[in-house]
């Protein structure tokens, strides 16, 4: 972004922008605050949510086996598989931290999940240092081990067939489904923030409908999109053709979803936090 010239007053780095935010109110707290901090004018788009698994049976099974001491390793790949944890844990009249058995390890995909693990009593063993996806994980993996793996209806082959390739023994069980929003009342999810900000809604935001975002990017009324997951990238191609709204993706994952799909990925977050997507938003936006 172009740098204030002396003697002027400072300007916001993304002041006058318009960012197209695609998560829930309940998820966004902390990065339309982090928007609104950096001068730009944050506006919603729900576009997926969250239900229960269809199949509570296999999931009780998994858990209760998890509680037996049955495995060397919960396997915890997303925020949301968390609060899925939390959920079957006051289903046994439990907290989150005594769910798990002191002799299984913890594996989280990244430091957003790790907070909301530790925050409910538990010890994480293993977060990759670095690229904070099932690519990452593996990259650290020590190999082995009875692994319980409870993951999205939708979740990649990547991390399973990783583990099972190092020499473990995998129990992957489908917690959660990923679905258009809103999810159906009596099957949804209480959201809970991939950045670890589980906090209020934010205090003022605009919540578009797909057909007002879609008119506002042909008239290019909105300068940036931030897609948080890949299947929120699939649902931003059905908006459309993004024209000069540029795409900021949340990791490798997203960015290579959207590439699949032909769509130009202006910036990747270095973390997957808002900080991390405000900076690429300012990334995105900045002249060659």
């Amino acid at each position: 972004m172009t740098q204030p010239s002396s003697g002027t007053t400072p300007r916001t780095p993304l002041g006058g922008v318009r960012v197209l935010v695609t998560r829930s109110p309940e998820r966004s707290a902390a990065l339309v605050e982090a928007l609104a901090a950096a001068g730009a004018e944050p506006v919603l788009l729900p576009l997926i949510d969250f239900e229960r698994a269809p199949d509570q049976h296999m999931l009780d099974v998994a858990f209760d086996a998890l509680a037996a001491a049955a495995f060397d390793w919960l396997v915890v790949s997303s925020a949301t598989t968390v609060h899925v944890l939390m959920e079957k844990a006051a289903e046994r009249g439990l907290r989150l931290g005594q769910l798990v058995p002191p002799g299984t390890r913890i594996a989280a995909v990244g430091p957003a999940t790790r907070r909301l693990l530790e925050a409910g009593g538990l010890t994480v063993a293993l977060t990759p240092p670095g690229e904070q996806s099932a690519a990452g994980l593996l990259a650290v993996w020590p190999g082995g081990g009875r692994i319980l793996l409870p993951q999205a209806d939708i979740a990649a082959g990547t991390l399973s067939e990783g583990l099972a390739a190092a020499g473990g023994t995998v129990t992957a069980v489908t917690a959660y489904r990923t679905v258009d929003y809103p999810a159906a009342a009596e099957r949804r999810l209480a959201m809970q923030a991939e950045d670890g900000d589980a906090g209020p809604l934010p205090s003022s935001y605009s919540l578009l409908t797909p057909q007002t975002a879609a008119a506002d990017i042909a008239g290019g009324r909105l300068h940036a999109v931030i897609a948080a997951s890949p299947s929120a990238v699939r649902r931003i191609a059905a908006l459309g053709p993004l024209g000069g709204c540029r795409l900021v993706a949340i990791g490798r994952s997203t960015a290579e979803q959207a590439a699949a799909l032909d769509l130009d990925v202006a910036a990747v977050a270095a973390e997957p936090t808002p900080e991390g997507l405000v900076a690429a938003v300012a990334k995105a936006l900045s002249p060659p």
